[in-house]
This record gives C-alpha cells, structure tokens and sequence, in this order.
C-alpha cells in the first residue's frame, strides 16, 4: 500500500475503500477473464464430438418422427424446416433448401457433408434404397454412440497433454541443448580440473540430441491425435481427397476402430438380410454404410466368393475372421428371417469391446507419456548431482 492511500485512508476513509475496491475488482478481472476463456475453449474443444453427434441425433429424431406421420424423408425434413426453429441449426436448413429444388435426400446430404458423420450418411442411403428409412435408425442410432467413448478418452488428459504439456515439452529440449548442457559442461570441466565427467553424465549431456528428438516426436504423437479427434468430418473428407485410402486402412487396423466398422457392417447387413436384399448385393451396401474405403475392398472379396457359390458364413471370412459372426448368421440363415435380432447380442459386444480397448489405449499413453518425461527429468538431475558428488569427493581430498 502506497503513502498516497495511506494518507487517503486517513483523511477520507469511504474514499480509500472505494478506491480499493475497484482496484481489487480491476485484478479479479484482469485474472478472471483470461482464466475464464482458456476454460471455455477447452470446454468448447472438449465437446465438439458431443456436439456433432447431438446435432445428428436431434436429425434422426426429426426424420424418424416425419416417417412415423406417414411423410417421406425429405417431406419431413422440409416441413421441420418451415418452424424456422434455430435450434435446428443452418446446415439442417441448407438441406431442406436443396430438398425443396427437387433432390432426394441422399442426394441434398452429399451437398451438406458437414450436416451428419459420412457412416449416418451412408447408411441413410442404404435406407433409401431399400426403400424403407425406418430400418437403419437403429444401426445410425448405434452409431452416434461413439461420441461418449471420444470425450472420455480425451478426458483421460490427452488433449490437456496437447494444450498445457506440450508447449513446455517443446521449448525446454531446445533451452536444454542450446542453453544450459553446454553451460554445465564448461563449468564442471573447470571445476574438477582437467578430470573426465562420470560414465552416466557424459552419456546424458552426450545424447541430449536423442532426448530433444524423443520428446519432439512425442509432441508430435499429441497434436497429431488431438488433430485427428477435432478434425471431424471436415479432415476425413480433405484426407479422403488428398491421400485417398490411407486414413481407411489405417482405421480398419486400429483396434477399437475395427471393432466398430465390424459392429456397422454387421448390423446393416442383418437389416438388409431382414429386407430381403439378394447376399451378394447386401453385403456390398453393408459395406459401403462404413464408408470405409478398406471394409468396400473386402466386401468385393465376399462378394467374388458368393458369386462362386460359397455359402454367406464362409465367404464373410475374407472380412471379419471372428467365429461368432459365423455362427450368429447361421443359425438365422436356417430361420430365414431375425437377422437383426440374432445379432444384437454380437453388436452390444463389439461395442463393449470397442470402449474398453479405446479407454485402455488412452490411459496407457498418457501414462507413458508421464514415464518417459520423468525418466528424462530424472536422468539429466542424477548426471548433475554425479558430478557435484564428483566435486565434493575432491574437496574432501585435499
């Protein structure tokens, strides 16, 4: 406190606690607001699958409750539209805007790419030609489930990783090598007079290069997931068209991933086996609701085998190997029918498995990630303390 308040305090006491309270005031907001928005932009970026999913959920809703009055997709989607409800969103009235020039609704979501994820947008035009939309609900229900394994996996610290670790990861490798290493160097080789570093130091100090490395590739591990889980469907689609192919191969040998493109296919096929649809023709569209271009390139391999004359169960091993899938679809080939009630059970399982993989794989990063920074930090103190054990022993010596 200044002499100025001092003597304001004295002399006019009301005045002085004004003052002090709007400086006190000034302080919280300075501190407040920064605080505050870095919170919200965590929040915001924290929640952009929920968002996404919620906005795609709330379509599905406004579609299945128009086919249940009786109205056509795209008659549901525009008389929803007419409301100029805002919650609807503007990608949603976009859509209705290109139905209203006369387009089919697989057609008017090509054009909206950004309004559902490419799997709901692929399965609505199986739905579409099948000619009941009804009946891939579930399976786009299902999908949509997914957005809770997503926030929770980035709740296990890999996006806080991204945004508060990681800056400081960057710049202390750099400040290390740069800065202090050869600082200490110069400084101990003075001080024990002529005598060589301890064996560990000098491994230390001499590979400080592979540790920045190390820990720069581990930065780019980080933002290259964080990038990957806020990209959404705009990356998926620019990634379609730069590198064609690669992302699909890569998702369909991603454990949890390949679970859940096994859980998609599985249920659209089951819901077109349900309707009727020829084998060979069911398991292409099966596989084209993925929208996965390396589940469409096995599904060819199946459908070469039908046209060969192999049995359903035994060509579906060129795509997924597992013997309950097998099993499941026999028992409902020999009923003819209840493809999609004899494999609930399979669905729920993949997706169980799929969760569980995803979460295990999220805390053993992170917790490597924590490890091998603390190896390193380690490391670098007890080649510092060597050397300062090396000094001591000297002194005392003399």
């Amino acid at each position: 406190m200044d002499d100025s308040l001092l003597q304001l305090l004295h002399s006019d006491p009301l005045r002085a606690i004004g003052t002090m309270a709007v400086a006190v005031l000034i302080y919280l907001l300075v501190g407040l607001v920064p605080i505050c928005g870095i919170s919200y932009g965590i929040y915001f970026l924290l929640t952009l699958p929920m968002r996404r999913n919620e906005r795609a959920r709330l379509f599905l809703d406004v579609l299945e409750l128009g086919l249940r009055e009786g109205r056509t997709p795209e008659a549901a989607v525009t008389s929803a539209a007419a409301s100029r409800d805002r919650s609807l969103g503007v990608r949603f009235h976009l859509l209705a805007a290109h139905l209203e020039e006369g387009l089919r609704l697989s057609q008017a979501l090509e054009l909206v790419p950004r309004l559902l994820p490419p799997q709901v947008r692929a399965m609505l035009s199986t739905g579409e030609r099948i000619g009941d939309m009804r009946k891939v609900l579930p399976a786009c229900r299902l999908l949509l489930r997914d957005s809770v394994s997503y926030v929770r996996s980035a709740l296990n610290y890999l996006i806080l990783l991204a945004f508060a670790i990681s800056p400081a990861m960057v710049v202390m490798p750099i400040i290390l090598r740069v800065k202090i290493l050869p600082r200490l160097t110069d400084t101990f080789a003075g001080m024990l007079d002529g005598q060589s570093l301890p064996p560990f130091t000098r491994l230390v100090f001499g590979g400080s290069t592979v540790v920045m490395a190390i820990q720069i590739c581990m930065v780019g591990f980080i933002w290259l997931v964080t990038l990957a889980y806020l990209g959404g469907p705009r990356l998926h689609g620019w990634l379609h068209r730069v590198l064609p192919g690669l992302q699909d191969w890569l998702l369909a040998h991603v454990p949890w991933r390949r679970k859940r493109l096994q859980r998609d296919f599985s249920a659209m096929l089951a819901v077109l086996l349900d309707a009727e649809v020829p084998e060979a023709e069911a398991v292409t569209l099966a596989a084209q609701s993925t929208a996965n271009l390396a589940i469409i390139g096995r599904a060819h391999k199946v459908r070469a085998l039908l046209q060969g004359g192999v049995t359903l169960p035994e060509a579906l091993r060129a795509l997924d190997s597992s013997q309950e899938l097998q099993w499941r679809l026999s028992n409902a080939l020999r009923r003819g029918t209840g493809f999609v009630r004899a494999l609930t059970g399979w669905h729920e399982a993949l997706d169980a498995k799929a969760f569980q993989l995803e979460q295990a794989a999220a805390q053993l990063t992170t917790t490597a990630l924590v490890l091998i920074n603390g190896v390193i930090v380690a490391s670098i103190l007890i080649a510092v303390f060597l050397v300062i054990i090396s000094i001591i022993n000297q002194t005392s010596v003399w």
